[in-house]
């Protein structure tokens, strides 16, 4: 009895180091969602909560994190080699900065809600893009600008901040890209993903 409580309680760790794993490929959304099906139905959630497409919400969380559970920015460099203070609090797949989180949470409300859990971070990034759609009228498939506003927050958006970093409009244009190529896949598979039982 011993044995198999160990055996269990193995299988579980094991479970949840790789579902916090990222995904064996990242460019194929389709992939992705065979992969980890949770996934599919968390996005399809946020997708149904927040109008905001699947595949904008994906490009934008493998931009940000690249489907990595425990993301976090690089620390500074005291001295330029002893480890410091990180650039920002954002981490988790979302990468959500504390403060942004905060007003997550408490807009949501709920108990165990986290960054590094893959259900939460898609539906704080259907959250703040719905927000930014209906305060800012950018539209909910527009990856790009919608990225531009989840990068420089809401304020930094409206007062153009992103013009004068050209790379942050490079990495922009890039989501956009990104978004498009997961519509196209996602437009080939979300019948079967829809399914109860689905074969790929």
């Amino acid at each position: 009895m011993y044995k198999i409580l160990i055996s269990i309680f193995i299988l579980i760790i094991l479970n949840a180091c790789a579902s916090n794993s990222p995904p064996s490929t990242t460019t194929d959304v389709c992939k992705i969602f065979k992969e980890r099906y949770s996934w599919y139905k968390a996005a399809k959630k946020t997708e149904k909560r927040w109008k905001i497409p699947v595949p904008v919400s994906m490009a934008i969380i493998k931009q940000e994190s690249s489907f990595r559970a425990d993301a976090r920015p690089e620390r500074r460099k005291l001295l330029g080699f002893i480890p410091w203070k990180r650039v920002t609090s954002a981490r988790g797949y979302a990468q959500a900065v504390d403060g942004t989180w905060e007003m997550y949470l408490n807009d949501r409300g709920g108990w165990f809600v986290s960054r590094n859990d893959f259900e939460d971070s898609v539906d704080f990034v259907g959250w703040y893009n719905y927000k930014t759609h209906k305060q800012l009228g950018i539209s909910v498939t527009n990856a790009r600008a919608l990225y531009l506003a989840y990068h420089e927050g809401r304020g930094g958006y409206k007062r153009g901040s992103y013009r004068t970093k050209p790379w942050l409009l490079s990495v922009a244009d890039k989501v956009q890209r990104q978004a498009d190529r997961y519509q196209v896949q996602y437009n080939s598979c979300k019948k079967k993903l829809g399914r109860r039982f689905i074969f790929f």
